[in-house]
């Protein structure tokens, strides 16, 4: 009988694995995940602890995420056996027409903002599977941010890059940050419930603010938006059961480079091997041509998922694969945008896969009225070229870098990860799994598995989707290793040991124990917590 989980003893982590059996969370700031942990050793679900977490990362990862932003949240019921997704994407606001943007789409300002749908997800996901009073799950956020969060080194970085954004300087390291306008309207939501930001007082505020500084996104806009509950799309690899977000979400890909991926025998190629890189890159140029081809509003343009996701397709995609040779440069990704993810499993085998995001740093830049909300610059991810699968279209949902995976084994939650990081998620969670899966790497061991992220000409996240061609590979990845690739034609650039991008979080959990064991990157601020 085979252990909980498979152990690497000879690869010592950075950071322990941290374990429990009650409940644990997993979320890119540590006092989000104590939100989260709280809502837990309360009474509450995962559904609660996950709109705690939620709450929380919007006031303390201001450059990440917030009520001005979208989200998928994905989650799963260990009673029935079954998940569903919780997709919270706003669309283009009615006015958003071609002509209004002939010259351009701006990356930041009000003309960037699009619909915001983050919080009337968190709503439906509260209603559907929440214990806990909706105000409970609201009070941490609350407090963060009226009494303050110290900035970290990682509250810093993005502040400084967006400071011509912000038009402020970076808080100093320690220095704590307030936003009582927030924590206002927060107790407002709390209050109110979720609907008040789209049809009650909060959303009349809202929308005379927006006007007043030129943003597209009305009143009607507000008040039409619902989130839509899916059915998730999967993929067996190695006997896993992956659970993905299907489109307006890319998490499509990801289950096309696993499929890809299953055909090589990874496992006898060894970790970190120049071929077990080569495939995975590979695999990865071809989904996202797929990608590019097939992502979109499904109401716009239908992805053909069955024959994308069968297994005569990945045969055949991975007959194009020539082990000895790059493939020359297919549309692929860049890593750009700011988001932030989180996973949640409970004592009773209940999970949320949660990812939520206002697309660059600080988004838009702009701070509505007096409700302390920084709303997103999703409008950037559009394309004005005729033909495009995401040309600009009013009331039609982008093309979502978001995915929020959970992964089962025979019908039993195994596992809960996932990363933000824009075009690049999709391929860090392939890394991510494929090292658990293939070669038995922990949590904390697969998150800080070395990392690498290829991008290529003319699939730059946002407007005007242009980027180098380049694979950026940690320098702890064997010099020998890097140098085939190179040799086999990669364009390899090498980065610092822990300056990939993403910041993966991992919660696995086993049936026969109930053993939750957490991994949490140490690329930034990310953290797990368990009891």
């Amino acid at each position: 009988m085979e252990p909980p989980l498979s152990w690497a003893a000879d690869r010592r982590a950075y950071r322990p694995l941290i374990m429990g059996r009650r409940g644990a969370v997993a979320a890119n700031h540590p006092l989000a995940a104590q939100a989260g942990l709280r809502a837990l050793r309360a009474g509450g679900s995962a559904a609660d602890a996950a709109v705690a977490t939620a709450l929380a990362l919007g006031v303390v990862e201001p450059a990440m995420s917030g009520l001005g932003g979208d989200g998928f949240y994905h989650s799963f019921d260990g009673a029935a056996g079954r998940s569903e997704v919780i997709n919270a994407t706003g669309p283009a606001p009615a006015g958003a027409t071609l002509d209004e943007y002939r010259g351009g789409i701006p990356l930041t300002g009000p003309r960037a903002i699009s619909v915001p749908g983050m919080l009337a997800g968190l709503g439906m996901l509260h209603r559907r599977a929440g214990r806990l009073a909706w105000a409970e799950c609201a009070r941490e956020a609350i407090a963060l941010a009226e009494d303050g969060f110290a900035a970290t080194h990682a509250h810093r970085a993005p502040a400084e890059e967006a400071r011509d954004v912000l038009a402020a300087d970076p808080p100093r390291l320690g220095a704590f940050v307030l936003n009582r306008d927030l924590a206002r309207t927060l107790e407002e939501v709390a209050a109110d419930g979720a609907d008040t930001f789209y049809r009650g007082a909060l959303a009349t505020r809202l929308a005379a603010a927006l006007a007043d500084v030129g943003s597209l996104v009305a009143a009607a806009d507000l008040e039409a938006f619902e989130p839509e509950l899916q059915e998730p799309i999967a993929v067996d690899y190695r006997g896993f059961t992956v659970l993905e977000a299907p489109p307006n979400s890319v998490g499509f890909v990801l289950l096309e480079e696993l499929k890809i991926a299953e055909r090589f025998d990874l496992a006898g190629m060894g970790l970190l091997s120049a071929d077990a890189l080569h495939v995975l890159v590979e695999a990865k140029k071809l989904a996202f041509a797929d990608r590019e081809r097939w992502g979109a509003d499904p109401r716009t343009l239908e992805a053909p998922l069955e024959q994308l996701l069968s297994d005569d397709y990945a045969a055949a995609q991975a007959a194009r694969i020539d082990m000895g040779r790059a493939t020359p440069a297919l549309p692929t990704l860049t890593p750009t945008g700011q988001t932030t993810y989180f996973a949640v499993i409970d004592g009773a085998g209940n999970a949320v896969s949660g990812i939520q995001s206002i697309n660059g740093a600080f988004g838009s830049g702009v701070v509505v009225g007096d409700t302390g909300i920084l709303m997103n610059n999703r409008m950037a991810y559009w394309h004005l070229e005729p033909g495009h699968p995401n040309q600009l279209r009013p009331g039609r949902r982008v093309r979502h870098t978001m995915n929020p995976p959970i992964v089962l084994r025979d019908g039993e939650l195994w596992g809960v990860f996932g990363t933000p990081g824009a075009d690049v998620q999709v391929q860090v969670n392939l890394q991510v799994l494929t090292a658990m899966v293939d070669f038995g790497l922990d949590p904390q061991q697969a998150a800080e598995l070395p990392r690498w992220s290829s991008s290529a000409p003319g699939q730059y996240a946002d407007y005007p989707h242009e980027i180098e061609a380049a694979l950026e590979i940690e320098a702890r990845v064997p010099r020998g290793v890097r140098d085939e690739l190179a040799r086999r034609g990669h364009p390899v650039r090498t980065i610092d040991d822990l300056g990939g991008p993403c910041n993966v979080e991992i919660i696995r959990r086993d049936p026969a124990s109930g053993l939750l064991a957490c991994g949490s990157d140490p690329r930034n601020d990310g953290w797990a917590a368990a009891w």
